[in-house]
């Protein structure tokens, strides 16, 4: 589905003598995105636009204060936030334009990467997670779209928008909007835990290195209710022998694939230390980005039952973030 033409008439008007709007450069779960050319730095952005149903729910003040959070974010491995507003009644905001491809655009032309180049590009996303969890934010949506390829370069996309999104959740929900994405989602987000810490976002890479090196990720079903079910029963179907891959590495992906966050990597720091081979702590308490105190345990299996049950309702209903 494209912008439509009236809608793209009205975000020009309200851009212009800043931004010059070219094409339509494709649409995911949460946003339109165009090229566009910033008039003032002379150069090619990419201008996101929410989807209205999604910025009419998040609401400017918190899509704002969100996005500026995202935009302190400055490291070699994350695509930054240059610029947001409100234009048309329509939230907006946009980063540098990146001639190359995503990881899944990669992936549905080869199908699977050389060892040696996934855990590059696993190591270089661990590294963009850890500076950004050290900061306090977890980004939450993890996944071959996000990753982006330039030449060398690899770079993490979309920070900001699904902390944004998530405080929101339980109104989404009742329109049958989830955030993240089913396949790649930790235990605890597709329970519809709020307070998650940057274990999760480390889960998700292990699913996206997983499916970089054998061609599927982990977690599959034949719906999505299917594959956010999966998790919960077990291991995924081992790399080794299919995938030439050492055996530190795929200890590494089943360690960071673990149910149970206490049994994972406690930074992604550690996640890219193991997939190099080098020794990590057996256990830890997990750095940056901490959850707030949860509820006391015994009323949590029910509470994280019952918001499965939510999460796999509003799944039904057809309208995925991604």
């Amino acid at each position: 589905m494209t912008m439509k033409p009236e809608l793209r008439s009205q975000i020009q008007a309200a851009l212009a003598g800043r931004y010059t709007l070219d094409r339509e450069l494709g649409q995911g779960g949460m946003a339109t995105v165009l090229l566009a050319r910033d008039l003032e730095r002379d150069q090619p952005v990419a201008l996101k636009v929410l989807l209205p149903e999604l910025a009419q729910t998040l609401g400017a003040d918190r899509f704002k204060r969100e996005i500026r959070v995202a935009a302190r974010l400055q490291h070699p491995n994350i695509l930054s936030v240059l610029d947001s507003g409100d234009a048309a009644s329509q939230l907006w905001f946009t980063m540098p334009y990146v001639e190359g491809e995503n990881v899944y655009q990669r992936l549905q032309r080869e199908h699977q990467l050389a060892p040696d180049e996934a855990i590059r590009i696993a190591r270089a996303v661990a590294s963009a997670l850890a500076y950004a969890h050290e900061q306090g934010v977890v980004h939450r949506d993890i996944k071959p779209d996000n990753v982006m390829l330039s030449g060398d370069r690899v770079l993490v996309a979309d920070f900001g928008v699904a902390r944004a999104v998530s405080e929101v959740q339980d109104k989404l929900t009742a329109t049958g909007m989830v955030v993240g994405t089913p396949i790649y989602m930790s235990p605890e987000q597709a329970s519809g835990e709020k307070n998650i810490d940057g274990r999760s976002d480390t889960f998700a890479l292990a699913c996206v290195l997983y499916e970089m090196l054998s061609g599927e990720p982990p977690f599959t079903g034949p719906t999505p209710q299917a594959a956010l079910m999966r998790r919960f029963k077990g291991p995924p179907r081992p790399l080794r022998p299919r995938v030439v891959v050492a055996e530190t590495v795929e200890q590494a992906i089943v360690r960071a694939l673990a149910r149970d966050p206490a049994e994972r990597f406690a930074t992604a720091t550690d996640f890219a230390h193991a997939l190099a081979g080098r020794p990590v702590p057996e256990a830890a308490a997990p750095g940056g980005a901490q959850p707030e105190p949860s509820e006391p345990s015994g009323t949590r299996g029910c509470a994280t039952a019952a918001l499965l049950i939510t999460a796999l309702g509003a799944l039904s209903a057809g309208l995925l973030f991604g």
